[in-house]
């Protein structure tokens, strides 16, 4: 699938506050690249250090974005349902706009595992999330 064969999907797959994310595809390939809005509805309030994009923002996309390059790499949209996901958080992701790059692990017949880089705004790696997936249709 293309870049836009993927941006296609989003509207058709996404639950309606997922697509608040404003999800984007920058490319497709070996390492699908996308980006999202971590803008003031996805950031952390209280406390002392804000202007952090929270973390269930981050994971949302991670999953999101995942099942995006799974469609990619498979070459259709699959039905699946996530069974794990580990996130990982190195250091706080500014405010702004948020690039995940992803690559697979592994994608067989039954089950699929994701690999996502999530760099901030400051074009520094704040997080790796891990995403495993039940295909449902197989």
């Amino acid at each position: 699938m293309t870049e836009a064969d993927i941006a296609k999907l989003i509207p058709g797959i996404l639950a309606p506050w997922v697509q608040e994310l404003r999800v984007a595809v920058l490319e497709v390939g070996e390492t699908c690249r996308f980006t999202f809005e971590g803008g003031a509805q996805m950031v952390r309030g209280g406390g002392e250090g804000g202007g952090v994009v929270c973390g269930q923002a981050i994971s949302a996309a991670a999953d999101t974005c995942s099942v995006l390059a799974l469609s990619h790499w498979a070459g259709k949209f699959r039905a699946c349902t996530t069974v794990d996901l580990t996130a990982h958080f190195l250091r706080p992701v500014p405010e702004g706009t948020v690039e995940l790059r992803i690559t697979p692990a592994s994608n067989g017949r039954r089950m699929a595992v994701t690999r996502v880089e999530v760099l901030g705004s400051n074009g520094k790696l704040g997080a790796v999330v891990t995403c495993a997936f039940a295909y449902l249709d197989g």
